[in-house]
């Protein structure tokens, strides 16, 4: 049945489940990389992360400690000891002697090594090898078993990153990039729009169309030809190329198109009464903007803002154009390449520097999301 504005419970409640979906599928992604940054490297190559709440299964290969640490007791030689040394102990359910079979003898069995010699593996990890004649040569024996461990969930992987990683310094590196290259365009475009919207000069009708036009444009496009300008003015007035005033300028460039549309969308769709009655009362067109303009847009800015944020915070391709690329300016996305290809199977170092490097986009998001969706659709509708 449909209520009085002609919207059936139905395509509420589907509408309700669809966002729910959506939510989830966004959040699952994130939740398994938050859950294996916090998991004993040992246990994520072991199982996945949503098994981390239970003991983890692995096989592993050892050797058993060489001859020379033999001592003969009752008439035979013995070796014996702990398999996992000085590490934690973890429940042995089984052993083998090769590979093919590693486990091939349940924990307790004595297995038969041949010529008398013996081998017995308790389940929390101590042995006993026995011979009648003693061991000879210079290694131990190989062995292999199948041990599980509680789960066990730790900080080190953050403290390996930051401190031992560089990504510290590349998490300073790209908010130096990111926070200016998302104010300056703000401040920019804000202006902007507003003339757009509510100043009748020569060529605006002009300047709107190219606006508009420059939104369909690839940044690749622009990458050598923008970088080459860029250079040449760097050299012309003396100064070093590949800084970080360059990536600010390129960021401004390639975000002021989308900003200015947007805001301008925005602007025109308030109250023309309430500039009137501004104008009337004798105000500028800089107070207007400042006074009345910028506070009711602040849902839109905030809306560009989380837009320029996530993008300049993502970006790789313009950062390894405009940066140097020694470690010190490495930004996040640039050193979580570095390291996808140094510590491509060290994924403990892997899963924690990607949610280091969400950490903040995450932040951002959800102190302005409030802003974000009334930011958007706000313009669509004429204010009266």
């Amino acid at each position: 049945m449909a209520n009085a504005r002609g919207k059936s419970f139905l395509g509420k409640f589907g509408v309700h489940l669809a966002v729910l979906v959506f939510v989830i599928i966004w959040t699952i992604p994130t939740l398994g990389i938050l859950v294996s940054s916090l998991r004993d490297k040992d246990q994520i190559i072991a199982s996945g992360w949503w098994n981390a709440f239970a003991s983890s299964t692995q096989t592993e290969a050892g050797r058993l400690p060489a001859p020379e640490s033999q001592v003969e007791k009752d008439g035979k030689f013995v070796i014996e000891g702990n398999i996992f040394g000085d590490a934690p102990a973890r429940e042995v359910s089984a052993f083998g002697l090769r590979s093919a079979a590693p486990t091939q003898y349940t924990v307790g069995e004595t297995a038969d090594l041949g010529d008398g010699v013996t081998l017995q593996i308790n389940a929390d990890g101590s042995f006993v090898m026995t011979s009648p004649v003693a061991f000879e040569g210079t290694r131990g024996q190989r062995i292999y078993y199948a041990s599980s461990a509680p789960p066990r969930f730790t900080t080190e992987n953050y403290e390996t990153v930051l401190f031992s990683e560089g990504i510290g310094r590349s998490f300073i590196n790209s908010l130096t990039v990111t926070v200016p290259a998302t104010i300056i365009p703000i401040m920019i475009a804000a202006f902007a729009a507003y003339a757009l919207a509510w100043m009748r000069f020569p060529g605006r009708a002009l300047i709107i169309a190219t606006i508009i036009g420059l939104l369909v444009v690839p940044l690749q496009m622009t990458l050598i030809p923008l970088l080459q300008l860029y250079n040449g003015v760097a050299l012309f007035f003396g100064v070093p190329s590949k800084t970080y005033l360059g990536i600010w300028l390129a960021h401004t460039g390639f975000g002021l198109p989308f900003a200015i549309y947007l805001l301008r969308s925005y602007m025109a769709g308030l109250p023309k009464e309430l500039m009137e009655s501004a104008r009337i009362d004798g105000a500028s067109d800089f107070e207007i903007f400042l006074k009345i303009v910028l506070p009711l847009s602040f849902p839109v800015l905030a809306s560009f803002a989380i837009f320029q944020f996530l993008w300049v915070w993502n970006d790789l391709l313009v950062a390894m154009v405009f940066l140097k690329t020694d470690a010190s300016e490495l930004v996040l996305t640039a050193k979580l390449n570095a390291l996808l290809g140094s510590r491509g199977g060290d994924w403990e170092i892997l899963t924690t520097s990607a949610f280091v490097t969400i950490l903040v986009p995450l932040a951002v998001f959800f102190s302005l999301q409030r802003y974000f969706v009334r930011g958007l659709l706000a313009g669509s509708v004429k204010g009266g």
